[in-house]
């Protein structure tokens, strides 16, 4: 019986964790102006979802305060883009989409990850 709820403990746990990597998705900031702030920190980008519309230039302004070592580049692959993000300053990344899709941007090891909504 101990083996039967332990079985079943873990399969909520790791149920939980899949959602939680794979399947959730936080609510999306919407672009007011030309520039969103993202905070890098606690392994985490804030916000990590952004939308925006196609063909609206924007600038990301990264601030970086983890100093893990995954946490000093940023990487937009479908834009071709990969930036050193230094330590406590502030570095802006321009981007202008041209279509409407979601495009990830993460660390080189893709373990923090973010989207961006274009619509």
């Amino acid at each position: 019986m101990d083996n039967l709820i332990a079985n079943l403990l873990g399969t909520v746990v790791i149920a939980l964790i899949i959602w939680w990597f794979w399947y959730s998705k936080p609510e999306a900031k919407k672009l007011k102006d030309s520039v969103i702030d993202i905070l890098v920190d606690n392994g985490v980008y804030e916000p990590s979802r952004i939308e925006i519309e196609v063909g609206k230039k924007i600038s990301l302004r990264f601030l970086r305060k983890d100093a893990s070592p995954c946490a000093e580049k940023v990487v937009f692959e479908d834009f071709d883009i990969s930036t050193d993000l230094p330590l406590n300053e502030i570095k802006d990344i321009e981007i202008t989409p041209d279509k409407p899709g979601e495009y990830r941007f993460t660390c080189q090891m893709q373990m923090y990850q973010g989207s961006l909504v274009v619509k």
